[in-house]
């Protein structure tokens, strides 16, 4: 989300979505307030801090690790003042394990990704920040049947060999799609709270930092808006959910989205777009939903079931009150995709 008030954004977003709060990420704060420095901030022996080229871990906690955990206190604060005796689904976000891997640096300056074992303990350390952290939310919201979205914009780049290395004249081996897999499965995996999920109609939700639906307590969605996202592994791995942009997707997508709504996966499906511009009416954002749905062969009263309208990625880079606009147009168009799926 745009801007630096934690305690507005919280009022914001509890009251556009009423049925699915979320932690939001304000990055215009500066450093530890961005996605990377943010979940940088939640690892469990493994400290970053800030370098002119980016992240770079370090020995010990800093400055920068503070800050970075000092915000996330003061999100958590505003989120739980604004959420007192609510129950449902509420979701939070961190960097998964890969895309974090293609952006920490080490202490020569490549990135993690370079270093097998280097990926292995930040994985680790991912993994049990990440427990710690959703203890702490049902801690402070106990009616909460937590969401975990993990970010993975880079996993893509990651499983073709596309990440550079800090020269720029080459770029890091491709990781294996089996371990790629296995990682993001340990990950996953950390996410223990067991609750039913509840499926509503179709909703909205903002995959890279705004929601709206209700969603599947307990459940781990993976968001990523490049091109070409590996539905199928991230099935395998274990993401009940995939968010991406829906503005990239081309018919080579259809087999594998075809094969996750079979397979039970819910979509959050990026229509809206993440800046600021001219919104169509509710029903034209979701006509590409329409037409793919269609286009697979799928029943029309599965829409619903399976799909979450959202923005193409964050709102960051959005003007505050059209992030306020483009959070009421989801729930528009959520509510137009329900009542009149064909």
């Amino acid at each position: 989300m745009p801007g630096g008030d934690a305690r507005e954004t919280a009022r914001t977003v509890t009251g556009t979505f009423e049925d699915f709060p979320y932690l939001a990420e304000l990055p215009a704060r500066g450093p530890g307030a961005d996605m990377i420095g943010r979940t940088a901030g939640m690892l469990v022996e493994l400290y970053a801090r800030v370098e002119p080229s980016g992240w770079r871990l370090g020995d010990r906690p800093g400055r920068d690790t503070r800050r970075a955990r000092s915000w996330l206190g003061e999100d958590l604060d505003a989120l739980e003042e604004f959420t007192q005796d609510y129950t449902g689904p509420l979701k939070v976000q961190a960097v998964g394990p890969w895309t974090l891997a293609a952006a920490l640096e080490l202490r020569n300056g490549e990135v993690a990704l370079s270093d097998p074992g280097a990926c292995r303990d930040l994985a680790a350390s991912l993994a049990e920040g990440l427990r710690l952290h959703l203890e702490e939310v049902r801690r402070r919201i106990p009616g909460a049947r937590v969401v975990l979205q993990l970010d993975e914009p880079s996993l893509t780049a990651v499983l073709r060999g596309q990440v550079r290395s800090a020269s720029g004249y080459r770029t890091h081996p491709a990781v294996d799609r089996q371990l790629a897999e296995g990682t993001l499965r340990e990950v996953i995996d950390v996410h223990a709270d067991s609750q039913p999920s509840q499926p509503s109609p179709a909703g909205a939700d903002g995959a890279g930092g705004s929601g709206g639906a209700r969603g599947s307590g307990g459940s781990v969605v993976v968001h990523s808006c490049a091109p070409d996202v590996p539905f199928a592994l991230l099935r395998r791995a274990g993401a009940k959910g995939i968010s991406f942009d829906a503005t990239l997707l081309t018919e080579r997508d259809d087999e594998a989205i075809g094969e996750a709504v079979e397979a039970g996966t819910r979509l959050f499906t990026g229509v809206v777009p993440g800046t600021d511009g001219r919104l169509s009416d509710p029903a034209g954002s979701v006509m590409g939903v329409r037409t793919l749905w269609r286009r697979l062969g799928l029943h029309p009263g599965l829409l619903a079931d399976v799909v979450t309208v959202t923005p193409s990625c964050g709102l960051a880079g959005a003007s505050p009150e059209y992030a306020r606009r483009a959070l009421a147009h989801c729930v528009q168009a959520a509510r137009s995709l329900a009542d009149n799926p064909e």
